[in-house]
Order: structure tokens, then C-alpha cells, then sequence
């Protein structure tokens, strides 16, 4: 009988959720790292039992942690993180000159064949990739290289490479968001890149279709369709079917097109899922009512899934690695809240459960489809 495991990090340390197939009744284990903040935690393609997190400390700094069993067990492993040649510099808000320098990682995102192989996006904006399980760390530093790069600014959360989606066909193609840079994809495995935000527009920035510079929250692709990506802007819902060299918005009749999470059905690649939040200044729902969208055509038309969820007084984020999809026949959605909610729907969306409360905020959630 299959299952699934859901991995929750928190800032307060990590959680791993277990069920069957029927998403009925979930065991909760954690805090895995407790009093760490988890910015993400996710598992091996190939390998369930392969799980990486990423933890992070104002005081300890970062630490990246390996499971061989699931998460039972926690071992960490190479921490070294060099940024390859010569140190680049950025601009901050008040126009001077700041080194590149590490903080922390933001998002681990395993190779779907290899489970020695994953790539690390950190802050300050740069990519790493090891393929000894962890035991090193290599930049990719054609991307930091990059000529925009003196031009990125961070966003609010930090100058922050936040999403890394590896193509299922073309090894060799990797798309990654950086806020406030935007979106940038290699078709070379890393030594090149190039900035893919044709069609963006964001009027907060001197000129609102610049070619750098725009707030991506989040990408996300279906693993059969991966010219065709789908985006939460700082503003805007973007759709972009020719692998990212232009976009087009498809925010339709949402409430407020303002959020962070976007995530795509397992097996219907028009299926679209997005956590709508009132505005860049109040990070909750548009009247306190906490409403998943979904569009079942690829965007533009948009249906409010409130079945479950809390439509009165409710004042809740919902981060951009906070949701995620399963692969079981009826496709399972999941994310999870600042405010410690972990919501599931075994039906696509139609209904939600709370299947863990009152857990420290919740950074990330993902999730394994076990044998």
C-alpha cells in the first residue's frame, strides 16, 4: 500500500507527517532540530529514504542535515560553502557597494535520479550543487557572474535564491528564481545563464519592464509539460509556455493577485493552485477568509476552494515553499501557515483538513509519495 510523508520545516525546528493512502489519520513526529529554524527540508526522488534540511541560526549559522532512514536519523555533512573566483559586489537600497556573502540556504532541491545529487540556492544569491551526498559544495558561479548581477537588489526577505526547478527531460535545462532579480535559466548545465522575465512588469522598480529586477515569489512546472511554467510575482500571476522566454498574466477574476505559493495538479498540467493574500503590506487573507484558487485551465479563470478552511478571523501567511502536490491517483494538496496549520485535501482542493495544528510558523512543506 502506498503513503505519503509530509516534511514540514518551521522555524522552530522540523516535522514529518506520515499516512496511508487514504490521508486519513497522520502521525506527527518532530521537532526534529527543535528551537532551529528549517527554511527547507525535502527528500530524494530516487531514494525516499534520502531526506536533506536545511538549518538555519542568527546565533549557530547554517547547517545542512542528511537522513538515510526517512528521518529517524539525522546526520550533517559537508557545510563548506565557498563562493568560486574573484567575491562580486551588489548595490543595496542606499546605492553603495556590498560584498557577496553567505547566510544561509533557502532551498534544497534533489536530483529526481541521482540522491548524491542535490543543488542548494542560498542567500546571498547564489547556486550550489553537490554530488557526494552532501560531503561538498560547488558553486555554479556563472549565474553570481552573471552581468546583471551588480544590478540585483534584495527583496524584503533577503537577497534570496528561493527556487530551483530541474527540467524532468533535459538535464542540462535548470530554471531558478531570485528575489528581487528575477527569473534565470541554463540550457548548460549551470556554466551560463540567462534572465527570462520578458512580459514581467513591476511598477515599483524605475523601469517596470526591465529585464532584472522584478519580485518572483515562486515557479513551478508539471514534469510532463516543462516549457510551460507558471509564476506568483510580487504582483501578478504569470504563465509562460516557451520555457520562460516570455510571459503573459493569467490572474483573471482572483480576488487580489498578490501572493507567494503556486503549484501545479500531478497529473493535470492545466491545473493550477495559488494562496491569494491581500496585499505587499498585509501578508493575510483579502477579509480574513483563507481560500485556496484553483484554475483548471492553465490560469485566467479561478475557483475559491474554501471547504475546511477558516472563513471568519483568520490572519495567516502562506510562504512560497509552503505548498506542494502528491502523486497519488486522486492528487493530494498540502500547505502549510504561519500560523502552524498544516492544511491537506485528498480530493484536489474540493475539501481541506488541518491534519497538524499549532506548530511553529511553517517555512516550507513538502512531499514524498512512498511505495
Amino acid at each position: 500500500m502506498a503513503g505519503v510523508r509530509v516534511l514540514v520545516g518551521t522555524r522552530k525546528g522540523a516535522f514529518i507527517l506520515t499516512s496511508d493512502e487514504k490521508r486519513e489519520r497522520w502521525d506527527v513526529d518532530g521537532p526534529h532540530f527543535g528551537g532551529w529554524e528549517i527554511y527547507h527540508i525535502k527528500g530524494s526522488p530516487a531514494d525516499p529514504d534520502r531526506i536533506y534540511a536545511s538549518q538555519s541560526s542568527g546565533w549557530f549559522g547554517q547547517v545542512i542535515q542528511r537522513s538515510d532512514d526517512g528521518g529517524r536519523t539525522w546526520n550533517p555533512v559537508g557545510n563548506e560553502f565557498t563562493y568560486d573566483g574573484v567575491p562580486g559586489t551588489h548595490q543595496w537600497y542606499d546605492g553603495t557597494p556590498h560584498p557577496w556573502e553567505f547566510k544561509r540556504v533557502w532551498h534544497l532541491e534533489p536530483s529526481p535520479t541521482d540522491p548524491d545529487t542535490v543543488y542548494a540556492g542560498v542567500e546571498d544569491a547564489a547556486l550550489f550543487r553537490t554530488t557526494d551526498g552532501g560531503k561538498s559544495w560547488h558553486e555554479l558561479s556563472g549565474l553570481r557572474r552573471h552581468r546583471t548581477g551588480p544590478g540585483w537588489h534584495p527583496g524584503a526577505g533577503g537577497l534570496c535564491l528561493h527556487t530551483i526547478l530541474l527540467d524532468p527531460v533535459n538535464p542540462d535545462r535548470i530554471f531558478v528564481a531570485i528575489s528581487a532579480a528575477g527569473a534565470f535559466r541554463t540550457d548548460d548545465a549551470g556554466a551560463t545563464w540567462k534572465p527570462i522575465n520578458r512580459g514581467l512588469r513591476s511598477e515599483y522598480i524605475p523601469d517596470p519592464e526591465a529585464e532584472i529586477g522584478h519580485c518572483v515569489h515562486r515557479i513551478a512546472l508539471h514534469r510532463e509539460r516543462p516549457d510551460v511554467l507558471f509564476m506568483q510575482k510580487h504582483w501578478d500571476v504569470m504563465r509562460s509556455d516557451d520555457a520562460g522566454e516570455s510571459w503573459r498574466e493569467v490572474s483573471g477574476n482572483l480576488p487580489t493577485d498578490f501572493g507567494f505559493c503556486i503549484d501545479v495538479h500531478a497529473w493535470e498540467p492545466e491545473t493550477v493552485y495559488v494562496v491569494p493574500i491581500k496585499s505587499d503590506s498585509e501578508h493575510y487573507p483579502l477579509d480574513g477568509q483563507l481560500r485556496v484558487y484553483r484554475s483548471r485551465t492553465g490560469g485566467g479563470e479561478w475557483e475559491g476552494l474554501t471547504n475546511g478552511l477558516p472563513q471568519r478571523n483568520c490572519y495567516v501567511n502562506v510562504l512560497r515553499d509552503a505548498m506542494a502536490v502528491d502523486s497519488l491517483d486522486r492528487c493530494g494538496i498540502y500547505f502549510g501557515t504561519t500560523g502552524g496549520q498544516v492544511y491537506a485535501s485528498a480530493d484536489e482542493g474540493d475539501s481541506w483538513t488541518a491534519i497538524v495544528r499549532d506548530l511553529p510558523a511553517v517555512l516550507s512543506v513538502e512531499v514524498q509519495t512512498l511505495p
